[in-house]
């Protein structure tokens, strides 16, 4: 799949699903005033996609006007377990390059489970994305976007109540035709 393609894909996911859905109440301003940078990694190892995870940090230090970046990896990490087990490499080059409590890695990927559901549980359709992907936070827009958040702690159960309600069909469908 094309690059172009997959962007295009991670960009409709975004505003169809994690802001259409109301998924992450503070990412329409950042799309909205284009402070989302959309990366396809052409990774096709671990130790690539740490190079290209490096490049990003370095980028963000860099260019204050950028709040966020969309690290797609299509080619490495398919495997759930692989990916989830990555994470901790990628929390490990923040302290590398001392900068972890500058930026912070969510994650999102097609197959992702919480700890302790199946894997048809609808609740894992909040992590689930078109392709495996990391998403690079500022932590100080984090703390500012918590903190101007009248019940913050309340995200997470309403998205799982949401995606309980709409069902893992749905989501399921959603994210295919986003494919």
């Amino acid at each position: 799949m094309e690059t172009s393609t997959i962007e295009q894909a991670t960009q409709q996911w975004l505003e169809e699903v994690v802001i259409g859905l109301n998924l992450c109440p503070f990412a329409r301003k950042e799309l909205v005033n284009n402070r989302v940078r959309f990366v396809v990694s052409p990774a096709e190892s671990e130790e690539e996609l740490l190079g290209d995870l490096q490049a990003e940090f370095l980028f963000l230090d860099e260019h204050p006007e950028v709040e966020t970046t969309l690290l797609v990896h299509p080619g490495v990490l398919s495997e759930f377990d692989d990916y989830n087990e990555f994470l901790a490499a990628a929390d490990g080059l923040l302290e590398l390059l001392e900068l972890d409590g500058v930026y912070q890695v969510a994650s999102f990927h097609p197959d992702y489970r919480f700890a302790g559901t199946g894997d048809g549980d609808a609740e894992n359709y909040t992590n689930r994305s078109p392709f495996p992907m990391l998403h690079l936070l500022r932590e100080d827009s984090v703390a500012r976007a918590v903190d101007s958040h009248p019940d913050p702690e309340a995200i997470p159960r309403r998205n799982i109540a949401l995606m309980e309600e709409l069902g893992a069909d749905e989501m399921r469908q959603r994210l295919s035709r986003l494919r």
